[in-house]
């Protein structure tokens, strides 16, 4: 097994990497000698990333991550069903990730859907699994929490030996909001 990292060290990862975003101080190695490290050694991230796949949301950026240094997944609306539970469990079983993050965002174009009502084809797939997460919440933000809680329940019924943490991303400040668990 790869390079494993403790769960709250991989917390305190990301959460200095997001402090170097907004300090404006980052220093992720995107090189072409780590492209080349990586690809002769293999990947060691040190943490999983179950977001969202609107095109504010960049993990690696938000967290100041270089090449090798994140698992991330990606789906509308952070859901977790059966590919991204796949998608953990072999970043947990070959990489040695232990921590795997559920980061939702504000402005969630997913969550605002299933809020709306009823989708229809295949978008309904993600828009029931959110509606389901947050039935009773009042407002977007309630939802989003309850989606990444949802999410984050599933991982750790399904995944023995991972930790799942949640949080939210703020897409105007960039700043990630780690939520109690």
């Amino acid at each position: 097994m790869k390079n494993a990292v403790s769960p709250s060290e991989a917390i305190e990862r990301l959460k200095r990497g997001n402090a170097r975003l907004l300090s404006g101080k980052t220093e992720a190695d995107i090189s072409p000698e780590i492209r080349k490290e990586t690809f002769l050694n293999g990947q060691a991230p040190f943490a999983a990333v179950i977001t969202c796949s609107d095109s504010r949301v960049i993990p690696e950026y938000i967290f100041d991550a270089g090449i090798g240094e994140l698992f991330v997944i990606r789906t509308a609306g952070n859901t977790v069903g059966a590919g991204e539970l796949g998608s953990v469990e072999y970043a947990a079983e070959h990489l040695g990730c232990r921590l795997v993050l559920v980061l939702g965002h504000d402005g969630c174009g997913a969550i605002g859907a299933a809020l709306s009502g009823k989708q229809t084809g295949h978008v309904a797939a993600i828009t029931d699994v959110i509606s389901e997460a947050a039935k009773g919440a009042e407002d977007e933000r309630a939802a989003c929490i309850m989606n990444i809680k949802n999410s984050m329940r599933v991982l750790s019924e399904n995944i023995p030996g991972i930790t799942a943490a949640g949080a939210v991303y703020h897409t105007e400040s960039g700043e990630v909001e780690f939520l109690q668990t």
